[in-house]
Formats: C-alpha cells, sequence, structure tokens
C-alpha cells in the first residue's frame, strides 16, 4: 500500500483535481524530484505516519493549528491509500545492490540539494521505470515514493474513501508526536 496527503474535494474523482491520484503539474517546480518539463511527480509514502509527517514538518517545535488541515480555496486535507499491487516493480534505493549499479552515493539520494535530487530523478525517468522508493530524511525507517504519474497513475486504486485529516486523526498524532510537534 501507498498512503498520500492531498487537498480533497469530496465530489471529485480520484484523477480529477481534489482527488487522490491527481497531480497538479501546474503547480510543481520546487519539489525535491519535480521535473514538470517531464513529468508530474507523485509523492507518496508506505506509511501513513510518514505521508502525514511531511505535511506538517513545519510545525516542529511549535504547536499544529486545529484549522491546519483547512485550505483557502475551501477544501481540507485528506489521507487516501492506495493499492499499488498493479504497479511494475519500483526502483529501491534503500537497496545497496541499487545504489551500486547505479553509481549513487546515499547522501546523493538523501540529499536537501534539489538540482541533485531532480538530476537523479530525471535519470530514473530516462530508464522508463514507474518510479522509486527512497527513504525519508525526516526518519530514515519510513518509506517514501516518487511516482511518474504519466507511468503509474494508471495501475493505483482507492481501497477506501480519503480520511480527511484532524488533529484526532491517528497518523496525524503519531506523526505529530514523532516530529515534535505540539498538539493543542
Amino acid at each position: 500500500m501507498l498512503y498520500r496527503v492531498f487537498p480533497f474535494r469530496p465530489e471529485a474523482d480520484p484523477g480529477e483535481e481534489g482527488g487522490a491520484l491527481f497531480v497538479p503539474r501546474f503547480r510543481q517546480g520546487s519539489g525535491r524530484h519535480d521535473n514538470p518539463d517531464r513529468y508530474g511527480a507523485l509523492y507518496l509514502s508506505r506509511d501513513p505516519e510518514s505521508a502525514v509527517a511531511e505535511r506538517i514538518q513545519t510545525f516542529r517545535g511549535q504547536v499544529l493549528p486545529p484549522d491546519d488541515h483547512k485550505r483557502r480555496d475551501g477544501t481540507s486535507y485528506a489521507l487516501a491509500e492506495l493499492d499499488d499491487s498493479d504497479l511494475s516493480p519500483l526502483v529501491d534505493l534503500d537497496d545497496p545492490a541499487e545504489l551500486v549499479t547505479r553509481e549513487l552515493r546515499p547522501s546523493m539520494v538523501a540529499t536537501g540539494d534539489r538540482l541533485s535530487a531532480r538530476a537523479m530523478s530525471a535519470l530514473l525517468f530516462d530508464e522508463d521505470v514507474p518510479g522509486f522508493l527512497w527513504w525519508s530524511t525526516l526518519e530514515a525507517s519510513w518509506t517514501n515514493a516518487t511516482l511518474f504519474a504519466e507511468r503509474a497513475v494508471r495501475h493505483l486504486r482507492s481501497t477506501a474513501e480519503p480520511e480527511p485529516l484532524s488533529i484526532e486523526h491517528p497518523a496525524v498524532r503519531a506523526a505529530a508526536d514523532r516530529l515534535g510537534v505540539l498538539l493543542p
């Protein structure tokens, strides 16, 4: 399973804006693996806690406001669970053999240098793979995934209705505890 936090519109189909599989390519460009001129990057995690942690990380050492999951455009953030069993295998950059094959060092994968991360992602895109796995820079035991939307989205299925996030949601509480985010 893969998990994603996204701006949710209950009336939207999964591939439409507000749906769990929508990739806002027109808004991409600042993300770790973004190359919007070549592909849409869909960011997910193997753990719901990690997906939420990516969203709330800026509140470390601060109080997460109860309304933080609401957006000005009327949407609220939600957590989607996606079945990826029909997806071709992803390149696992937590596997030392994969790193050796691609002449990558761990520091090249988990770097904060966006230009390097985007160059690595573009090389993987050129291999015609659907995406890749990498460890979270927030917690190394969390596995994140970057999927190339045009290749991967049609192979994903929502397993249930997305769950709106709130400070009571178990994944929010767990992520906040792990990151040192304070809850009211």
